[in-house]
């Protein structure tokens, strides 16, 4: 069972930010979700999100910016108020949207998200978009496989990490269902589990390599 009461008394940090909870949306509509700290957002979050819509024939892209990975540290850690201001201004799109949601319903596994959209917002081909470095580690997700089960993903190509990716136990555990990279547009019409392996993305910037030993964020 969802939690239904804690979106009300979570509600301060998403408004602190003025990312709503659930970006405007129709039935219908193909929309992205892309995940992560965003600390900082970054020029290469901006890219996956237009080389997905147009590969994926997508209508919009979510950022969905959690308020701590449970995989990394959470040490510089800047606020989600703070990062989702950056994120909106490095977004700079129409399609993209900017969305606080795991703050406003308590929760912090991305499998509680997708169980959360999908009862809430039944009508929308939503897929799932992650980086080949996440591909990587994705059977250290919470409940990977309900994820895979759940909802369509795209694996944007991230060298060098590509053969490491589509050799992890994921990958692996998934391969039938892949699908050929000249049908992903397709991808969003799919019934899960179905995912594909993007390339031509070749950007190499990451949140990390933009973060200060103290945490601070550089432009470069």
């Amino acid at each position: 069972m969802t939690r239904a009461v804690e979106p009300l008394q979570q509600t301060s940090t998403a408004r602190q930010s003025a990312a709503p909870a659930l970006p405007f949306y129709t039935n219908g509509m193909r929309i992205g979700l892309l995940g992560g700290s965003f600390n900082p957002p970054h020029a290469a979050h901006r890219a996956i999100s237009l080389f997905a819509i147009k590969r994926l024939r997508l209508d919009r892209v979510w950022w969905l910016l959690t308020p701590g990975n449970p995989l990394k540290s959470h040490d510089g850690l800047h606020a989600l108020a703070e990062r989702a201001a950056a994120a909106r201004q490095m977004a700079d799109d129409p399609r993209i949207d900017i969305s606080c949601l795991e703050a406003v319903i308590g929760v912090k596994y991305t499998v509680e998200t997708i169980i959360h959209l999908r009862r809430r917002v039944s009508g929308v081909h939503f897929v799932w978009i992650m980086g080949a470095d996440n591909l990587a580690q994705f059977h250290r997700w919470k409940d990977w496989r309900r994820i895979a089960a759940d909802v369509p993903i795209a694996v944007i190509d991230r060298p060098p990490q590509s053969f490491r990716a589509l050799a992890a136990p994921a990958a692996q555990a998934l391969a039938r269902y892949r699908m050929p990279e000249n049908q992903a547009a397709r991808l969003a019409d799919q019934r899960a589990p179905a995912w594909v392996f993007l390339t031509g993305m070749k950007s190499t910037l990451s949140s990390t390599g933009l973060r200060n030993p103290d945490g601070s964020w550089r432009t470069a």
